[in-house]
């Protein structure tokens, strides 16, 4: 486990249990939502509520769902930037299950009128054009 240090809290990162791919010679994507995920608001303090989906294509390996619940409400008490937990969470499931590719979407209910969405990709396919498989992610033309 990593442990980490926020405004005098000390959280730890619970790892990732993972699993064999039981299709590992097709391309087919998992999709994860996680519609309770809490975090805290490193300038106010105040609660942050959203939604995480991830959606991915495994390699050789798929993540355990138990062990990414645990992940997730480990920012329950971190003081973080939606910007900054969307990457950080797409950083971490792809160091541990090496994905073909895969998409962290946090969606925050509205804070003063606004609501936020962050994408993060892994490999990024957001500003090339040709290269993502159909139905593997987005099919940019620029």
């Amino acid at each position: 486990m990593k442990s980490q240090k926020h405004k005098g809290v000390i959280s730890k990162k619970p790892a990732f249990e993972l699993f064999d791919n039981p299709k590992p010679g097709r391309d087919y994507r998992i999709t994860i939502r996680c519609p309770e995920f809490t975090s805290v608001c490193p300038r106010t303090g105040q609660p942050d509520f959203g939604e995480i989906v991830i959606e991915y294509c495994p390699d050789k390996k798929c993540v355990e769902l138990k062990s990414l619940k645990l992940y997730i409400q480990s920012y329950r008490s971190r003081g973080i930037f939606y910007e900054a937990l969307t990457n950080e969470i797409l950083d971490d499931l792809c160091s541990a299950c090496e994905p073909r590719w895969m998409r962290v979407t946090s969606k925050f209910t509205p804070r003063g009128g606004i609501t936020t969405e962050v994408v993060a990709e892994h490999p990024s396919t957001m500003l090339r054009t040709g290269n993502a498989k159909k139905g593997m992610g987005p099919e940019v033309t620029l």
